[in-house]
């Protein structure tokens, strides 16, 4: 009896040993089925965000012909808009004094003064102050935003006043920049003002623009401030003002934000459009609002359809949703979302990984720019942002892989624009050009700004890339304004 219950036990711990190896051997398939899904989903990914040099070259010359189309008459539909700024004139290097500017961005502004020394000194005794914009103000009418503004304006001029050789009795220019876009505060769920903001710096000689110029100018007089203001444009072509003074051969520069664009100088034979007197100095100023270009040759995957399609303008700034900080970590978090779903990459599918934008583009630079052991940061962005508390280092190098994908598109995309206007303006083989970016993404973004810069390298090769300089803005965010007060105070067609 005894032996008979031995042999039933063995037999029943082999059955169990089976069993147990059966379902180990059948779990040991799924993970790997989902790891081979996981690698296909990356290398698809990869495949499609491919930006080899001749892929640029298409993007780039497309982007020239955009260009020209636009400037050639009002009546050509494209994506480019390319704005001819009122913008006369941009510094040369000799302006002197104190001036102030002023930034205006979707629910704060930014208020700031410099002393410019002349033969392209840099400037000093850089001061500035950020004001937030109450709900009520955003909201209200032209008029009260302009009292608002005075009211700060004032009380900045005030604290940090001009002295006696700046000769205070001339009355000086007001440097004013925009920031805001629409779709961005939308996406963000920010005040429907900076619609209404946006429409200002791109729609300086309609009766709105008018207006809100003319509002201004009437609060700063009725504050006893003696500026004024000439124009309203956008901080792209304040950043060009302030390339231009430290550098006679800045010819463009990008904003590289949670929004992008590009402003360059042209010829004014080059603007066919241009219906008014051309300027003395021969040169014309025009914002591209290249944020909407769009092309076949763009490398769109499905991520960015879907971005598109679910944004409050589908078929609109399709540049802008693929180079942009607002969208990189947006297209981060739908490709792993479908990781997620499709091949359980996190276990269970984390519920805040379904929050749209949930990632920023600096937590995605952040997991991107990790070198610690194990990838330890990515672990912890993802704890913080989705609550994902079980990735395994195989895990984290996935989703590193994935931002670098996505980032090093995005980058090499805005090197190709960057060529493309310099290819517009005939300038590679046989001019210096100088080209300012400014925005948090170029600034503290090491890899995406690198990524940048050697694209512009590969596509003009050795002989022809140090044509090209791309650099850093002066003054940081906000700084062009004061650039353009100074052209503007000192050179009066402007």
């Amino acid at each position: 009896m005894m032996r008979k219950q031995a042999v039933v036990v063995v037999v029943s711990t082999a059955a169990t040993v089976v069993v147990i190896a059966a379902v180990l051997r059948q779990w040991k398939r799924i993970k790997d089925r989902e790891r081979k899904q996981t690698q296909r989903i990356v290398r698809k990914l990869a495949r499609e965000c491919a930006t080899p040099v001749h892929k640029l070259w298409q993007v780039s010359n497309a982007l020239v012909s955009e260009m020209e189309a636009s400037l050639a008459s009002n009546d050509i539909t494209t994506t480019l808009n390319m704005l001819v700024s009122y913008v006369a004139s941009l510094p040369n290097g000799d302006e002197k004094g104190l001036y102030y500017g002023l930034n205006l961005r979707g629910t704060d502004f930014l208020i700031l003064c410099a002393r410019f020394g002349g033969k392209n000194e840099p400037i000093s005794d850089l001061y500035r102050e950020e004001i937030s914009i109450p709900s009520n103000v955003m909201h209200g009418t032209s008029q009260e935003l302009c009292e608002f503004i005075a009211v700060g304006i004032a009380q900045f001029v005030s604290e940090h006043p001009e002295n006696d050789s700046d000769t205070p009795d001339k009355q000086k220019k007001l440097g004013f920049t925009l920031s805001c876009s629409v779709d961005q505060a939308a996406s963000a769920s920010a005040s429907t003002s900076a619609s209404k903001w946006k429409t200002f710096a791109t729609a300086t000689d309609d009766a709105v623009g008018k207006a809100f110029i003319l509002d201004i100018n009437q609060a700063l007089e009725k504050h006893g401030v003696n500026m004024h203001v000439n124009t309203l444009v956008d901080d792209s072509i304040g950043n060009l003002a302030g390339g231009r003074y430290y550098n006679k051969d800045g010819v463009a520069a990008v904003t590289l934000g949670m929004g992008t664009n590009a402003a360059y100088v042209d010829s004014s034979q080059s603007v066919p459009k241009w219906q008014g007197p051309s300027p003395k100095s021969g040169e014309m100023v025009i914002s591209m609002e290249w944020g909407n270009f769009s092309s076949s040759h763009l490398p769109v995957t499905e991520f960015d359809a879907s971005i598109d399609a679910e944004s409050s303008n589908p078929g609109s700034r399709i540049f802008e949703k693929m180079v942009s900080g607002m969208y990189l970590g947006e297209i981060v978090r739908r490709v792993l979302l479908k990781m997620a779903q499709e091949t359980a990459l996190f276990g269970d599918v984390p519920p805040k990984l379904m929050v749209p934008y949930l990632l920023r583009s600096p937590d995605m630079a952040a997991m991107h720019q990790d070198t610690s052991e194990d990838h330890e940061v990515v672990n912890e962005k993802l704890q913080e942002i989705f609550e994902i508390t079980n990735s395994t280092p195989m895990v984290r190098e996935i989703v590193a892989e994935v931002c670098d994908i996505v980032a090093e598109r995005g980058a090499r995309l805005v090197g190709a624009g960057i060529v493309g206007i310099i290819k517009k303006l005939g300038r590679i083989e046989n001019k210096r050009s100088v080209v300012t970016v400014e925005g948090g993404l170029y600034e503290h973004y090491r890899v995406f700004r690198n990524y940048l810069h050697s694209s512009v390298w590969e596509m003009l090769g050795n002989e022809l890339s140090d044509n090209v300089i791309v650099e850093h803005s002066h003054g940081g965010s906000g700084a062009g304004a004061l650039f353009l007060a100074a052209s503007q105070t000192q050179n009066p067609e402007s």
